[in-house]
């Protein structure tokens, strides 16, 4: 039995991690994992299947760069061949990227089976290319792994068959509390005793000057009164030079490998962002969490965790986290199946849908899938 896994950019890591580990643990499997190459250099891509102690893939399609038509299109190209090759039983996808789509397109026109882990998840606003990669991957996939009741919803809302959706809990929680004991003890010396955390690289904030201008003098402005460190997004040092804006006030670092970045939001008293996996992390860890964005698809960070929208009001943002500096901070609590054992429950769904034997006289402890 083959399975393969495609990967692309760096949340796709993270979320493939422990489902390689879950999967391994059944005799009878082999798995392939093929890295597209949409993130490519060292700092984006090859430090963090390291640190995840994921497997060297077997397989790159050096994609790189390029508009999503161009990219999408040269991952469906190349990863054709690989299906035909190699016959995997079953292709697993994960996350919303252009690799995730372009193999699932890939898949359906073959006539082989996809798994999509992070199923389910809707912002409802299609001017971004997430949105639309998120949509189509889940009409064409036969197995809907989804991290929250709200995509279970959406799916249903969408008319995608309840035989294939599997409320499993979030793969990210997985990867988050197996690396936290390592993630502390990469915590720089030399930190702030207190700091808030910035993270940008939507283009709705990076790509228009005069907003990241004024996002910039609300971030300086802040740094008055407490230290504001900003690990910047290749993409977004671009714009900032692009624009001739300065940052002074701010203390930008390089884009950080996955480890050093969850040991900084731990210790972190906010953290301001526009990634959608930041939202969850913050909302496990309870650290107050700011997203410059207008919607979510994650909308249990903010009804149950630690997540506020506040959109392009910085108002909102600099009221906030004046609040949080005084103390007076919002309480979340963990959303349900966020418990680390997620990919324990892909992997038994997987194995009962594929009659894999397991080689073992009992299942995963948490063979219960909430589906």
């Amino acid at each position: 039995m083959l399975i393969c896994h495609v990967v692309g950019a760096r949340p796709n890591f993270m979320k493939a991690a422990p489902v390689l580990r879950a999967l391994g643990q059944f005799n009878n499997v082999k798995q392939l994992l093929v890295h597209t190459g949409q993130h490519y250099d060292a700092n984006m891509s090859d430090i963090f299947f390291q640190q995840l102690e994921i497997p060297a893939p077997d397989i790159n399609l050096h994609v790189g760069s390029g508009s999503h038509a161009q990219q999408t299109a040269q991952i469906i190209t190349r990863f054709e061949s690989v299906i035909e090759e190699n016959s995997p039983d079953l292709v697993v996808v994960y996350g919303d990227v252009n690799s995730t789509v372009a193999a699932a397109l890939v898949c359906s026109k073959l006539g082989v089976r996809v798994a999509h882990v992070e199923a389910g998840l809707r912002s409802w606003d299609r001017a971004m290319p997430e949105e639309i990669n998120r949509i189509v991957t889940d009409q064409l996939a036969d197995l809907l792994f989804v991290p929250s009741e709200d995509g279970r919803t959406n799916l249903l809302r969408e008319g995608v068959d309840p035989n294939k959706i599997h409320f499993v809990g979030n793969v990210m929680i997985d990867t988050l509390q197996r690396m936290l004991p390592e993630a502390t003890r990469r915590i720089p010396a030399n930190l702030p005793d207190r700091y808030v955390l910035v993270t940008l690289h939507r283009p709705s904030n990076v790509d228009d000057p005069v907003w990241l201008h004024s996002v910039l003098d609300a971030l300086r402005s802040l740094s008055e009164s407490v230290p504001v460190l900003f690990p910047v997004h290749p993409r977004t040092r671009k714009r900032l030079e692009d624009a001739g804006l300065a940052s002074n006030g701010l203390l930008l670092m390089d884009p950080m490998p996955y480890l050093e970045f969850l040991g900084l939001q731990t210790r972190a008293v906010a953290v301001i962002t526009d990634s959608g996996g930041i939202q969850e992390e913050t909302s496990f860890l309870g650290i107050p969490c700011f997203t410059l964005r207008e919607n979510t698809e994650r909308p249990v960070t903010v009804t149950l965790g630690t997540n506020t929208l506040v959109g392009r009001d910085l108002d909102a943002l600099r009221s906030g986290l004046n609040r949080v500096l005084a103390g007076e901070q919002k309480i979340g609590c963990v959303p349900p199946l966020w418990d680390g054992r997620s990919a324990e429950r892909i992997a038994t769904i997987i194995a009962d849908s594929m009659e894999i034997d397991s080689g073992r006289e009992a299942r995963f402890a948490s063979q219960q899938s909430g589906s």
